[in-house]
């Protein structure tokens, strides 16, 4: 009986190990994903000002008439 705990206790112990890898990479995962996020919005941000500037009017160039 007593070998049966110590089997149960090295498993129980390897499977915290591994919980702990994989929660360790779930948190890199995350730091990732906040960090593209930023970028992300930062991106955004950037088209929206060229969107805005967009919306004003051009100077015309090249050949002009007497209507312009």
């Amino acid at each position: 009986m007593s070998i049966r705990i110590i089997e149960i206790f090295v498993k129980l112990r390897e499977t915290i190990l591994l919980h702990k890898d994989i929660s360790l990479l779930v948190e890199q995962i995350e730091k990732r994903l906040v960090k593209q996020d930023e970028k992300i919005d930062v991106l955004f941000t950037y088209l929206s000002k060229f969107i805005e500037k967009d919306e004003q009017p051009g100077i015309r160039i090249g050949f002009k008439t007497k209507n312009d």
